[in-house]
């Protein structure tokens, strides 16, 4: 197999875990309780810790290790500006995906730098692939029932992380072929990437993980750091 073709495949196979999490919150018939509730916010709270954790050791070391204070800081807070506007047209329009931006604003800055890195170094890129996975796989858990909630029908959530998995192979592959000899631009676009992601975290994924009167659901925001540390310990 080409090492072209393996990239296409692990990509679309960390792509693909944020379908199998909302095949997941599809299929769930459970009903309606309180520990269910704690569950999900939970959950909420898990994919909340996964993505600054993708923030801290994913996408802005890269910017760190790369680019320029004043390079750094631009990019950081034009990520941050972008989507606090792209937030407010949301919210305008009376209702929210910010678990599904922030899921793409983390899968595909990632996919890119998988596919830049993959060439020099195979092992790197394929554990980056199951990083990715991992953090999709609640994500598209989460980004499923916000679809939802927001008055899409779940045929119609579901065909969209699908096609959310396609993307992958393309970001990958456009990493591999044009920016292996590009780190600014990529470090660039991860720094952005990680600025969106880290607004969008406190601005509204955070405040969902909470419950009144209910004490353990932010943990999962621990257990979802700690799977990013384990993360990027094994990838180094």
């Amino acid at each position: 197999m080409s090492q072209l073709m393996i990239i296409v495949v692990v990509s679309w196979l960390a792509g693909m875990a944020a379908f199998l999490g909302a095949l997941v919150a599809r299929f769930e018939r459970t009903r309606e309780t309180e520990f269910k509730r704690e569950i999900i916010h939970g959950v909420v709270a898990f994919g909340g810790g996964i993505l600054v954790a993708a923030v801290a050791f994913a996408l802005a070391p890269e910017g760190i290790a790369v680019l320029g204070p004043v390079s750094l800081a631009t990019t950081f807070c034009l990520g941050g500006l972008a989507f606090s506007v792209l937030d407010a047209q949301l919210s305008k329009q009376g209702g929210t995906k910010a678990q599904f931006m922030a899921m793409l604003m983390d899968f595909l800055p990632e996919a890119i730098s998988l596919g830049a890195v993959f060439g020099h170094n195979q092992r790197l890129g394929v554990l980056l692939a199951a990083f990715i996975g991992a953090q999709n796989l609640p994500e598209g858990f989460n980004a499923f029932r916000e679809i939802v909630a927001a008055g899409a029908k779940r045929r119609s959530a579901l065909t969209t992380l699908l096609a959310v998995s396609l993307l992958g192979p393309i970001a990958a592959c456009m990493g591999y072929l044009f920016l292996q000899d590009r780190a600014n631009i990529t470090a660039g676009i991860m720094s952005f990437a990680a600025g969106g992601v880290l607004y969008l975290v406190f601005q509204d994924i955070a405040p969902q993980a909470k419950m009144r009167r209910h004490w353990t659901p932010p943990l999962g925001a621990v257990l979802g750091f700690v799977i990013g540390m384990i993360g990027k310990q094994l990838i180094g």
